[in-house]
């Protein structure tokens, strides 16, 4: 099953302090919903471990993250795959897009993903309402980290 979303949140900060922000795993893993572990590799990706709920689905997901295209202050993509078990698996990626704007930096995203296995089964308005709240919460958060 594949999905998109996309959005956009305005942070109170400059573009350089959310770029760094945005590449320092302990502020990524504060703001990731469910994130257990984040930890940096030696290729400049990361090595994550996230519980998710989803409906009656419940998993442990371990998984790798990469970053690419990087262009700082600007953006970046952000891609990664993680195994649930029995769950299932998840893998996907986002364009991250940072513009001044408002005295403040917008910060616009484009997310691509597949899902598989149990997690699949639960239907797309429950898996879209779930992958919607993720990212709302991972904002909201991010916001905060960003704005002290």
């Amino acid at each position: 099953m594949a999905m998109t979303m996309n959005g956009e949140v305005q942070l109170a900060a400059p573009r350089e302090t959310v770029w760094a922000k945005l590449n320092d795993p302990e502020v990524l893993k504060a703001c990731i919903p469910g994130c257990e572990e984040l930890e940096k590799t030696d290729d400049g990706g990361f090595r994550a471990t996230a519980k998710m709920k989803v409906g009656p689905v419940s998993a442990r997901f371990k998984g790798k993250v990469t970053l690419s295209d990087l262009d700082p202050p600007n953006g970046y993509k952000i891609s990664g795959e993680g195994e649930g078990g029995v769950a299932g698996f998840a893998k996907g990626g986002a364009a991250v897009k940072l513009a001044e704007k408002d005295g403040g930096t917008l910060l616009s995203y484009d997310v691509e993903a597949q899902i598989g296995g149990k997690l699949a089964q639960l239907g797309q308005r429950l898996i879209n309402g779930a992958a919607k709240k993720l990212a709302d919460e991972f904002f909201a958060n991010f916001a905060k980290a960003v704005q002290g």
